[in-house]
């Protein structure tokens, strides 16, 4: 039994370009929403800490912005769940094109099948990402009470 020719695996390499650039991509973007998540558990465990000694209008804040911490927690890591699930789909294309070539197996049904879950699974991901950012938003604006904004 012979070896692959050299042609088929340089040819099939040049085909699986695109999914490779795609997986850069997805880590990328797996690479902010990481950040992402490191940035609200620092979050979360500055106010855990300064809670406790908080009254009044500051402590219902503090409580409301813990809330919406828990909240903006799981909704990243559902995205970062879906970006790697994604990157999983993607490397499986790669994966399948190169046993279809070297073994001479006609699974390109399959192989679009899972480029367009993986597809749909990075979709998916970045409206959760959008969700994400959109929570953070709340927390972020500046009370009114602090910008000392009267009417002139």
């Amino acid at each position: 039994m012979s070896g692959p020719y050299l042609s088929t695996v340089a040819d099939t390499i040049q085909s699986a370009i695109a999914p490779v650039f795609l997986l850069a991509g997805i880590g990328a973007i797996l690479n902010v929403m990481v950040a992402r998540l490191a940035r609200i558990v620092d979050r979360a465990r500055t106010l855990e800490e300064i809670h406790p000694r908080s009254t009044g209008p500051e402590h219902d804040r503090h409580v409301w912005e813990l809330r919406l911490i828990d909240k903006r927690i799981s909704v990243i890591n559902m995205a970062i769940f879906l970006c790697v699930s994604s990157a999983l789909a993607t490397c499986f294309v790669v994966a399948l094109m190169f046993v279809s070539r070297l073994f001479g197996l006609h699974v390109g049904g399959i192989v679009a099948v899972a480029f367009v879950v993986s597809m749909l699974l990075l979709m998916t991901c970045l409206i959760y990402f959008l969700i994400e950012v959109r929570m953070s938003l709340g927390a972020i604006h500046v009370r009114a009470e602090l910008l000392e904004l009267d009417s002139r």
